[in-house]
């Protein structure tokens, strides 16, 4: 988890797009050396992009910017989403930011834990753990998201079958339930859940203030909802009526 000060440079260097080192040391009153070991840091993790003098955010259309927004609340998600996955144990990860941190705390932890999931993104996140084994499933590509989707993925599915399945979400609606804005990422994820007896939501609290696209989920196609504290009374309390839900 980032501490404070890394927290408080992310949400900078987002707001701004771009910002010098200077700028940064003077807002956060740390010495410009403490700034740049920070800025080192946060690129070795790709939550930003370092230039000449610079902070910069990384594009929209990259992973890893995604992976930056509401860092903190994410990695909370994903450290308690780890709790529920067992020592050698087999479990699949739709892609997703909070999904890949997921993944991560696993592999922190040294469980033991074979990850079958479409997202080249996460096998590629994940690869210096040597206790996970990661199975990525083949089909179309596609480069923005770094997933495979389509029939092909859909069929190597069959193969499978698992206890837990996580997956992130791109929205909600309370008489619907979840949405997403990919159909074919959206296919996979719902073929996904045919090969799993629990499924659970992992999504930082902005993603219930509206829907998106393509439905996704049913809620009671849902297990579980791991999410950060900033959900909204009423949301949480609808939920609750439903799902299992956690809040961290």
């Amino acid at each position: 988890m980032l501490n404070q000060r890394l927290e408080n440079i992310l949400k900078l260097v987002n707001q701004a797009q771009k910002i010098s080192v200077n700028a940064l040391a003077t807002q956060l009153d740390v010495s410009v050396v403490t700034i740049r070991k920070d800025l080192t840091l946060l690129e070795s993790r790709g939550l930003l992009r370092r230039e000449q003098g610079v902070a910069v955010v990384n594009q929209p259309d990259n992973l890893n910017f995604r992976l930056a927004q509401h860092y903190d609340a994410k990695q909370r998600i994903a450290l308690a989403a780890a709790e529920l996955v067992a020592d050698d144990s087999t479990i699949m990860i739709e892609s997703g930011s909070t999904c890949a941190l997921l993944a991560a705390a696993l592999g922190d932890q040294q469980k033991h834990v074979t990850i079958i999931t479409n997202s080249y993104y996460i096998a590629n996140y994940v690869a210096q753990y040597p206790f996970l084994e990661v199975f990525v499933l083949g089909g179309q590509y596609q480069p923005t998201a770094q997933v495979g989707v389509g029939p092909l993925t859909q069929q190597l599915l069959m193969n499978f079958h698992v206890q837990h399945l996580f997956v992130g979400t791109d929205g909600y609606e309370a008489t619907t339930g979840f949405s997403s804005r990919d159909i074919q990422r959206n296919e996979v994820v719902q073929a996904m859940a045919n090969r799993a007896d629990q499924l659970t939501v992992l999504t930082d609290s902005t993603k219930f203030q509206r829907p998106s696209l393509i439905h996704q989920f049913r809620l009671d196609q849902v297990t579980r909802v791991i999410t950060d504290t900033a959900l909204a009374p009423s949301v949480a309390t609808a939920l609750k009526a439903r799902v299992t839900l956690q809040t961290v």
